[in-house]
C-alpha cells in the first residue's frame, strides 16, 4: 500500500512514517510546497492523510482535485462539532492527531484495507485518473458531489465516452453501493416489450403472461437504477416512467394495486434531449424531471495529451487480460491516436489498443486505424454527388472521397465484411453509404 502524508510538524511526520512503515505501507515523499503543485502532481495512492498542513482549511477543495483518493483528517481537537464538519467536507475518516504514531498507522491499514475491498482492488487499477483534462477532472469532481446524494441524475455524452462508467461510479459513491444497480439499454428493448420489461406484469395481464413477473424498476428497489439512452423511450413508457418519478410507486401490466419502489434514478443519453422535447419526441415534463444533476462527458478528442497517456493504461491492463506482453507504441502510432478524430471515443481506443495487442508482430505496438484520419467529422457532405471525380492530386480529401476511393480500389478483393473493417464501420453503415453515394455492390460473389 501506498499513501500520501501532508505533514509540516517533522517530528510527527518522521514517527508516522516509521509506524506506517512497520504496518507495510509506503510514504510517497512530499514535495509540493502549494496547492497547486499538490493538485496537478496527483501521484497514484491508495489514501491521503492530512495532519497540519496548508490544505487543512480546504479539505473539502482537497478532497474534490483528488477524487476517488479516499482523505483521513488527522485534528488536533477532535471535537463531535470539528469531526461532522470534516465528515461533511469529505473525509473518509476522523483521527486525534495526538494518538500515539502506531495507532493511527493501524488505522490507516484498516481503512485502506476496506477501500480496496469494497472496490474489488485499488481504484487506481480499476480506473482511468485524468491527468491533463481539466473537463475531466471537473467531472469526477462532480461525480463525488453528485454521488452521495439521491438526486437523479442525467449524463450526457457521445456513443462510447463512457457514459456506463460513470453511473457506476456514481452508484460506488452513494450509500445504495450495497445494493444493485440495475442497468436498462431502452433502445434494446422492443416498443411492444418496454413496459413490461420496466414495469413487470401479473398473470393473465395478456397473451402469453402465465405467470407474474416482477419488472426492472421493481427489481432496482433500494438499489439504484441506470436508464441507458433514455431519449429513446416510446412517449407511452416515458408517461408511466413519468408517474413513477412523481409518485415512487409502480403498477405492473395488469395489476391493481401500486407497489412502492425506493430507488436512485441515474438516465443516460447521447442524443439533445431539450431539442426532442421541443419537437415533441421526447416528453417537457419528463426531461425536466431527469435533469436534475447534469453530468457533460467530454468527447475523447477533446481531452488533449490525456488520449495519449489513456492508450498506455489500456495497454497494460488489457495485455494483463489478454496473457500477451505489455508494449509501448511506436512514433507512428502516438502520431496516430493524437490526431485520429475517436468518432468511437474510449470505446473505440480500447478495442484499437486491444487489436493492436493481438495483431502486432512488433517489439512495438502498431495501430491499425481507418482511413479518415485526422479528417473532422463536418468534413462529411451527405449530398456529394456519387459520380464526383477524384482528384488525387489534391493536397486534402475530405471522408466521403477517402471512402469512395478505398471502396473503388478494393470491392473487387475484398468482401462487405472486410471493406468494413478497414473502413472502422459497420456494414450497415457502409451499406447506407453505398446506397447515399450510388455505390452499388457490383460483385455480391463471396459476401458473408
Amino acid at each position: 500500500m501506498q499513501i500520501r502524508l501532508l505533514e509540516d510538524d517533522p517530528a510527527v511526520r518522521k514517527a508516522l512514517e516509521a509506524a506506517l512503515s512497520d504496518c507495510s505501507i509506503a510514504v510517497i515523499p512530499e514535495q509540493a510546497s502549494d496547492a497547486q503543485e499538490i493538485y496537478q502532481s496527483r501521484p497514484d495512492c491508495d489514501l491521503v492523510v492530512l495532519g497540519h498542513h496548508s490544505e487543512a482549511t480546504e479539505l473539502a477543495a482537497l478532497k474534490q482535485a483528488l477524487w476517488p483518493t479516499p482523505v483521513v483528517a488527522l485534528l488536533n481537537d477532535p471535537s463531535t462539532e470539528r469531526v461532522v464538519e470534516s465528515m461533511r467536507a469529505g473525509a473518509t475518516d476522523v483521527l486525534d492527531r495526538s494518538l500515539p504514531a502506531i495507532d493511527i498507522a493501524q488505522s490507516v491499514q484498516a481503512t485502506c484495507e476496506a477501500q480496496q475491498t469494497a472496490f474489488g482492488a485499488s481504484t487506481a487499477e480499476r480506473y482511468f485518473h485524468p491527468e491533463h483534462c481539466r473537463a475531466m477532472h471537473d467531472l469526477q469532481s462532480s461525480i463525488y458531489r453528485i454521488g452521495k446524494t439521491d438526486s437523479t441524475a442525467l449524463i450526457v455524452g457521445e456513443t462510447g465516452t463512457g457514459k456506463e462508467l460513470v453511473a457506476l461510479q456514481l452508484h460506488a459513491a452513494s450509500a445504495r453501493n450495497d445494493h444493485s444497480m440495475v442497468t436498462v439499454n431502452c433502445a434494446a428493448i422492443p416498443e411492444t416489450l418496454i413496459e413490461s420489461e420496466l414495469f413487470g406484469y401479473e398473470k393473465g395481464a395478456f397473451t402469453g403472461a402465465t405467470s407474474a413477473r416482477m419488472g426492472l424498476i421493481e427489481a432496482a428497489n433500494d438499489g439504484t437504477l441506470f436508464l441507458d439512452e433514455i431519449g429513446e423511450l416510446p412517449l407511452a413508457a416515458q408517461a408511466r416512467l413519468l408517474r413513477f418519478i412523481q409518485e415512487g410507486e409502480i403498477r405492473r401490466i395488469g395489476a391493481v394495486k401500486s407497489t412502492k419502489v425506493n430507488i436512485r434514478l441515474i438516465c443516460a443519453t447521447h442524443r439533445r434531449l431539450d431539442e426532442l422535447a421541443q419537437s415533441n419526441e421526447f416528453r417537457q415534463d419528463l426531461y425536466y424531471r431527469i435533469n436534475v444533476l447534469r453530468l457533460d462527458i467530454p468527447p475523447l478528442r477533446e481531452r488533449g495529451n490525456d488520449i495519449a497517456t489513456m492508450a498506455d493504461w489500456f495497454a497494460v491492463h488489457l495485455a494483463d487480460k489478454l496473457g500477451v506482453p505489455a508494449r509501448a507504441f511506436s512514433k507512428n502510432s502516438l502520431k496516430m491516436i493524437n490526431h485520429h478524430t475517436w468518432p468511437g471515443n474510449v470505446r473505440e481506443l480500447q478495442n484499437a489498443v486491444e487489436r493492436a495487442l493481438i495483431m502486432s508482430d512488433e517489439v512495438l505496438l502498431e495501430l491499425d486505424l481507418p482511413i479518415d484520419m485526422g479528417l473532422p467529422e463536418c468534413a462529411i457532405a451527405p449530398d456529394r454527388a456519387a459520380e464526383k471525380v477524384i482528384d488525387d492530386s489534391a493536397d486534402e480529401l475530405s471522408l466521403e472521397d477517402y471512402f469512395q476511393r478505398f471502396v473503388l480500389q478494393h470491392q473487387d478483393a475484398m468482401n462487405e465484411t472486410e471493406l468494413a473493417q478497414k473502413l472502422g464501420i459497420s456494414r450497415k453503415s457502409l451499406w447506407e453509404r453505398r446506397q447515399r453515394f450510388g455505390m452499388p455492390r457490383n460483385k455480391p460473389t463471396g459476401d458473408d
